[in-house]
């Protein structure tokens, strides 16, 4: 039923004004659309929304992530920006300049926007 279906992430923001100014300061991405207060953001080959919501930050899992090449890059961009990354011990897996390496060899990163939606990026494998 779905295999074929686009799924489209939705993030909450109870400060839209603000949502808009922390994606595009802080990840350079600017809204494609601007209807009824939701902005759409186009993002590789997805897209996703950030929708006014009084329920923003509430979540306390990822909301959704990136896949990029160049995780150590990333991170360090987005930090010269201010962007501040979680630091945490996942399963006695340690993390190092803010990036967690699974025993798989994944390697994660997660920081939180201005609205507290939990926002991952992961390094394509």
């Amino acid at each position: 039923m779905f295999a074929d279906a686009t799924l489209i992430p939705s993030l909450p923001a109870s400060d839209i004004a603000r949502a808009k100014e922390f994606y595009l300061d802080k990840l350079g991405l600017k809204p494609t659309n601007e209807e009824e207060g939701a902005l759409r953001y186009e993002a590789g080959d997805s897209w996703f929304l950030v929708y006014p919501s009084a329920f923003a930050g509430t979540n306390q899992a990822t909301a959704a992530a990136w896949e990029v090449d160049d995780l150590d890059h990333t991170v360090s961009t987005l930090k010269g920006r201010g962007v501040e990354f979680q630091e945490f011990e996942l399963d006695g897996m340690k993390m190092e300049n803010s990036i967690l390496t699974s025993p798989t060899g994944s390697r994660v990163a997660w920081f939180v926007d201005s609205e507290g939606n939990i926002l991952g990026i992961s390094q394509r494998r």
